[in-house]
């Protein structure tokens, strides 16, 4: 994984917004990071024409990996940019955090440094509908928030999901709907569904993810029943998960639905088996990360409603093979509001 591009410590808008932005100590590896929606762990390895500048797929998407995005553009709205808090815009950038780690929401191009994906290309939208130039750093998962604490990052669109932990420190503007898939090798029976469908299966997993919370919690729901859990595997790579799977050495692979949709589409020998809420029980959705209280969420909100009315939202979507994790309506979501918006948070039929 990269590691994030340095600050930049002598600007004065660096140092003012740290300032502004400190807040008490807190250690985000825990609480947060373990509860990640999930860019970490399987979720990027595994295109059958790993290296090509394009890869045609079976649900009719043609993947551009290269470095040549020509992404989807958007027109300034001079209110929108009106209303961008004046510490963020005073530089002309809109600083955008992600880990470029999970193909097709975000990863290296065929050169392996550019990052692109469905998620920087929102960021994009958000950034011209704001007037500002689009500043993507590369970071680890383990880093955007602590990164974003301080002010180094105004913004992260990573696939990072929204949950009770992080809106103590982070406002959100949603995006996406939030769903993790099941996958296997193609010549698999499984259908899965809930606790009972992964029973004495080997299932793989990203450490400290969302993901390897909700096979936990089915695991202990087999126990209680009396039934053989799964067990969980953990590879050092992506590549090496996804060889694990398709040589039969794992069952299962647990991932960002988007990423199993992409492997799905571009490989031969995997299919999707099952598609959990990345919040369960719960529901969440996947959201732009601000830090709390600094007013940009709002307007970053009103941006993505905005490219949601003018179809350059949907466009970006269907680019990357997402459409069904469209949503209708961006909103914000704050500590707040965070418990009134829980039994609201799938506004997509996109729950199989």
């Amino acid at each position: 994984m990269a590691l994030f591009a340095p600050p930049r410590p002598s600007s004065p808008r660096f140092r003012n917004r740290r300032t502004l932005a400190a807040l008490p100590a807190v250690v985000l590896s825990g609480a947060l990071a373990l509860s990640a929606c999930s860019d970490p762990g399987a979720s990027a390895a595994g295109s059958a024409t790993a290296g090509a500048a394009t890869t045609a797929g079976r649900n009719g998407v043609v993947y551009n990996t290269s470095p040549d995005q020509q992404r989807i553009r958007a027109e300034k709205v001079a209110a929108l940019a009106a209303k961008v808090p004046a510490l963020i815009g005073s530089d002309g950038k809109l600083t955008v955090a992600t880990t470029a780690g999970s193909i097709p929401l975000s990863f290296h191009a065929t050169d392996d440094k550019t990052p692109i994906g469905s998620e920087l290309d929102i960021a994009q939208l958000v950034a011209d509908k704001l007037g500002l130039e689009l500043d993507i750093q590369v970071t680890s998962w383990e880093n955007w928030p602590l990164k974003t604490q301080s002010g180094d990052f105004e913004a992260v669109f990573s696939n990072v999901g929204i949950n009770k932990d992080r809106v103590k420190l982070f406002d959100f503007a949603s995006y996406r709907a939030a769903y993790m898939g099941f996958e296997a090798k193609k010549s698999s029976t499984y259908n899965i569904r809930g606790a009972d469908d992964i029973s004495g299966l080997k299932v793989s997993v990203g450490s400290g993810t969302n993901q390897e919370k909700i096979l936990l919690a089915w695991n202990k729901e087999l126990e209680a029943k009396g039934k053989e859990p799964a067990s969980l595997q953990y590879y050092s790579s992506d590549a090496d998960t996804i060889l694990a799977l398709s040589s039969g050495r794992t069952d299962l692979n647990i991932a960002p639905y988007p990423s199993t949709v992409y492997r799905e589409n571009t490989r031969d020998d995997l299919k999707i088996v099952g598609k959990v809420n990345a919040g369960w029980p719960s529901e969440t959705l996947v959201a732009a990360t601000t830090l709390k209280g600094n007013g940009l969420a709002p307007v970053i909100t009103e941006a993505l409603n905005s490219a949601i009315k003018d179809g350059s939202y949907g466009k970006v979507l269907d680019r990357w093979g997402l459409s069904e994790e469209a949503l209708p309506e961006s909103k914000t979501v704050t500590e707040a509001n965070f418990a009134s918006t829980r039994t609201g948070a799938a506004q997509t039929g996109a729950s199989k």
